[in-house]
């Protein structure tokens, strides 16, 4: 049994177009897990890689993720981005709880209702850039504008808010060295504003999902006004940086793979597996994310982890796993279903997927429809790339039709 190894430096830095990171690939094709150092934090930590190493890392409750904090974890950006009363560092049963009242927000009834208030947002912007004419940037125009004002409208925050929303969101994904604090600052800034918003919906409730994350009940339990700004908060940096991301990276292989963009124009009904495949295969992010510590000894994949040993997981590489998934780099629009690790997993998996799956269907379903004979304007090697975040997105997507 392999009890240590010497730490491999990762600075996951590599940001071109949407091609694997070679370091990510080298990690996987290793016999077994291994030892990273991160840009940012005092310590080493064990990374995982493959899908079932990862499933038992995210389900198995000796490792916590409520246990980093206060400590100066192995991660990417300077500052820490969550807050230790975020549902994403919170550990069952504790978070159970959360979620089960949180996902009340997020109840069929409730995102019907949003995804009409999408579809019109859709349409709305998309007949904006039609009436503008080509070539024209689809980011500025579908994926920074779709996602912002639709998690900005559904919690009910104030149209003149949206501008500095969008700066302290920005601050606090950025990987630069001298970034620290001024992302304590936005953090500072947010949690501030959202105290002040929850007090005001819990006076006068309104349609936005505040209000019915306020009203959510679980017999006699309810979420408190500190839980709910903290909520808040991880909707507006998760729901827009994430979908707008999203949007973006799969308009992008849909413009440079013709096949998939006509397979979607001649099968409209396949959508969300399409979205599905091409939510596996893109890498969305840099690297890894919150890590978690080792309760007590575990072993993962023959390796013993000892207790207070950070564990960083990939879903990158868990979802392009050999063992799991066949040729798994190929984009396979017909791929069977097999449910990929984009959106997290176990306790701490996404609790605002039915969102996010309405903003994506919506946004590529109304694109492929009203643009038929879609095309990039620019020679794919033109297409500049986010180099500033721990994000993986074209900062503009020129395109004609």
């Amino acid at each position: 049994m392999t009890t240590s190894g010497e730490a491999i430096t990762c600075p996951f830095d590599f940001s071109e177009g949407l091609d694997f990171d070679p370091a990510l690939a080298a990690l996987m094709a290793r016999d077994s897990i291994t030892r990273i150092r991160l840009p940012y934090g005092d310590a080493e930590a064990w990374l995982v890689t493959g899908f079932e190493g990862v499933r038992q890392v995210t389900t198995d409750h000796r490792f916590s993720r409520a246990g980093i904090m206060g400590s100066d974890y192995p991660r990417l950006t300077p500052e820490p981005i969550v807050s230790p009363e975020s549902i994403n560092v919170i550990d069952p049963p504790h978070s159970t709880r959360l979620r089960r009242l949180a996902s009340q927000g997020f109840a069929k009834r409730h995102v019907e209702l949003m995804r009409q208030r999408i579809v019109r947002l859709a349409d709305t912007l998309l007949e904006e850039m039609a009436e503008q004419g080509p070539p024209a940037d689809l980011v500025h125009h579908l994926s920074n504008q779709l996602p912002q004002q639709t998690i900005y409208d559904v919690l009910g925050i104030a149209r003149e808010d949206w501008p500095r929303m969008q700066k302290y969101a920005h601050q606090l994904l950025a990987t630069g060295p001298d970034g620290r604090e001024t992302a304590a600052r936005a953090k500072a800034a947010l949690r501030e504003y959202f105290g002040e918003l929850v007090e005001r919906r819990r006076r006068t409730p309104g349609p936005d999902l505040i209000s019915a994350l306020a009203a959510a009940k679980d017999g006699d339990d309810v979420l408190d006004d500190q839980e709910l700004a903290v909520m808040a908060l991880t909707l507006v940096l998760s729901g827009q940086d994430t979908a707008t991301c999203q949007i973006s990276n799969i308009s992008y292989l849909l413009l440079t793979r013709p096949e998939l963009l006509q397979h979607l124009s001649d099968r409209p009904e396949t959508l969300t597996d399409v979205l599905n495949e091409l939510l596996r295969v893109i890498p969305f992010r840099k690297g890894v994310g919150i890590p978690r510590v080792a309760l007590e000894d575990v072993e993962i994949e023959g390796v013993r982890i000892r207790a207070g040993e950070f564990v960083h997981v990939s879903y990158l590489t868990a979802n392009r796993d050999p063992k799991r998934y066949t040729d798994p780099d190929v984009i396979d629009p017909e791929r069977p279903l097999a449910p990929h690790m984009t959106f997290g997993w176990g306790g701490h998996r996404c609790i605002a997927v039915p969102l996010a799956m309405a903003e994506l269907e919506v946004a590529i379903g109304r694109l492929v429809e009203r643009f038929p004979g879609l095309r990039l304007a620019v020679a794919p090697e033109d297409v500049r790339w986010d180099t500033e975040t721990i994000r993986r997105f074209p900062l503009e997507l020129p395109v004609a039709w």
